[in-house]
């Protein structure tokens, strides 16, 4: 609490993982870095609707057992906020995934990854427009400093690279994406007192069922999803990491640090991109790397550094 110092006994009982803000974001930036390229490769595989469906249905499959005693005792609160938890399921799961896939069905990952790196301004356009919030100068100068770090690793370290960059259609659809999803972010400060394993289940099991029109249109019109051992892998990996995880680390680190502070780890999607190009697809480690990674971490550090004023 604000103004109140902890007991020694106290900290020792904060140090686990879930205490961890920024561990937690980092480790929610990996995983949605390797949904974003996953994305991107299974995108001629499966129907965006489709997948976006099987990511929010098969998470919260995974999660329902561990979910369902807190959902009973929770069930109350959940039905008082009802139209909130909508609201949070709509913009958080299913509209912005769902918008998301389709966009990388026509751009690159190298675009969706470079588009993300926007998303801490939307969080602070709709932290301002919901709460009143303003970046403070620290702030705005760290996520400043990542950005930079974003766009050198984009562009390999070459002004006429970056602005031969050529957005289309895929890049709107995006963008659109990162609105939305910035709104949850923002308003993830509205969501009820509930326990975290209940606040996921409802969000991840209502927004697969505000999917299912959107589904049934989409299969109407013949689209249709590969069904192979590619299309399996990938679904594992997109319900457990960047879905379940991810957003269990997420809803938690914005607990404890608010919006704004957690924002600028969105910045560290398209370096962990990058690494995973590196390790994964033999792409060569550059001196761009280096300073784009450098950039990148010391935005944070500066953005996230609470001022002596307020610790």
């Amino acid at each position: 609490m604000p103004g109140v110092s902890l007991e020694p006994e106290s900290r020792a009982r904060r140090r686990g993982l879930f205490d961890q803000p920024y561990l937690l974001l980092s480790f929610t930036s990996l995983f949605w870095a390797g949904n974003t390229v996953l994305g991107r490769f299974i995108a001629g595989h499966v129907p965006p609707v489709t997948l976006a469906f099987i990511r929010w249905g098969g998470a919260f499959l995974i999660l329902l057992p561990f979910a369902l005693p807190h959902l009973a005792r929770d069930w109350p609160t959940i039905r008082k906020h009802a139209v909130l938890m909508t609201v949070l399921a709509a913009t958080g799961f299913s509209a912005y995934n769902t918008m998301a896939y389709y966009g990388l069905q026509y751009t690159t990952a190298i675009h969706g990854l470079l588009l993300q790196s926007i998303g801490p301004l939307f969080v602070a356009l709709w932290s301002f427009a919901l709460f009143g919030d303003r970046l403070t100068w620290r702030q705005a100068f760290g996520i400043s400093i990542s950005l930079t770090g974003v766009l050198v690793i984009i562009s390999h370290g070459s002004l006429a690279m970056l602005v031969g960059i050529d957005f289309n259609r895929g890049d709107v659809w995006l963008l659109t994406a990162l609105l939305i999803y910035a709104y949850y972010t923002a308003a993830l400060r509205k969501r009820p007192a509930m326990h975290p394993l209940s606040f996921l289940a409802v969000g991840m099991g209502w927004g697969a069922l505000l999917l299912i029109p959107a589904l049934i249109v989409e299969i109407g019109s013949g689209r249709t999803m590969v069904f192979d051992a590619e299309s399996v892998l990938s679904f594992a990996f997109i319900c457990i990491f960047p879905s379940l995880l991810g957003y269990l680390f997420l809803n938690r680190g914005v607990e404890l640090i608010g919006a704004n502070r957690a924002a600028p780890f969105m910045h560290l999607v398209p370096v962990f991109g990058s690494v995973l190009a590196i390790v994964l697809l033999g792409e060569r480690f550059e001196l761009y790397h280096a300073i784009g990674y450098a950039l990148v971490f010391t935005g944070i550090t500066v953005a996230t550094r609470k001022s002596s004023a307020a610790s």
